[in-house]
């Protein structure tokens, strides 16, 4: 079975083929000054004429996003919550939804609608996901005051769970690792989780944030990196 992996960040889109659980291609791109602004939908699109597929799986960890109880029913109301976080465009962004029943939250969050014409178009099996849903599922959580931090290119996702419930999610759009480093510190005054209580974990790029883990273990008391995304392993939390 030959499996298309699509993970669309705020500048990039990262892809990985795979063909019976091996990995045949991986690769990256990200939007510069010096790229075209339609670099990312060019490049999908040479990556969806590149074989037949099997199955998509598609990840979105765009910054356009709501957090709302498991159950939450009123999904009219999607793009009005999303809005007061982040610009919402119905004309040209898909409303989509994802359940995390281990923690009993739900993600509403929108993904570009031309590229969900593009890959729906192929008339395979697509299986779209957010990011923090994702993330959220592969968290093993004790009864710990807690910091997940899912680290991108010039992104960061975070959760602060507390007695296995989600405290707050959020996901940073920034170009410093200084300021990663801020937002959680700041968060972490924000809800009462005191540095020498609260245990941290992070994932993703760790070696591409170096910075910001260095600082960071400077301030905290417990601090594990569970993985790092290296070449063909840890894609996107699998």
């Amino acid at each position: 079975m030959n499996v298309l992996n699509l993970l669309f960040t705020k500048d990039g889109l990262i892809y990985q083929i795979a063909k019976n659980k091996s990995i045949q291609e991986e690769k990256s791109y990200f939007v510069t000054e010096e790229t075209p602004e339609n670099l990312i939908e060019e490049k999908l699109d040479e990556i969806l004429l590149k074989q037949r597929f099997d199955e998509i799986h598609v990840i979105s960890a765009l910054n356009h996003f709501t957090l709302m109880p498991e159950g939450f029913s009123e999904h009219e109301a999607g793009f009005e919550l999303i809005a007061f976080n982040a610009p919402a465009d119905r004309e040209k962004e898909e409303l989509m939804l994802s359940v995390n029943k281990k923690f009993g939250v739900q993600f509403y969050y929108t993904f570009p609608k031309n590229f969900y014409r593009k890959i729906k178009e192929l008339a395979v099996p697509v299986h779209f996901n957010f990011s923090g849903e994702k993330f959220l599922n592969s968290i093993n959580n004790k009864n710990n005051k807690e910091i997940h931090i899912n680290l991108y290119h010039n992104q960061c996702e975070f959760f602060a769970i507390d007695n296995k419930k989600v405290i707050l999610y959020n996901n940073l759009d920034v170009n410093s690792e200084v300021d990663f480093l801020y937002f959680v510190m700041f968060t972490l005054s924000k809800i009462g989780f005191g540095i020498n209580e609260t245990n941290f974990y992070a994932y993703g790029e760790t070696t591409e944030n170096e910075t910001f883990i260095s600082e960071l273990q400077k301030f905290v008391k417990n601090m594990r990196i569970v993985f790092d995304n290296v070449p063909n392993k840890n894609f996107i939390l699998n």
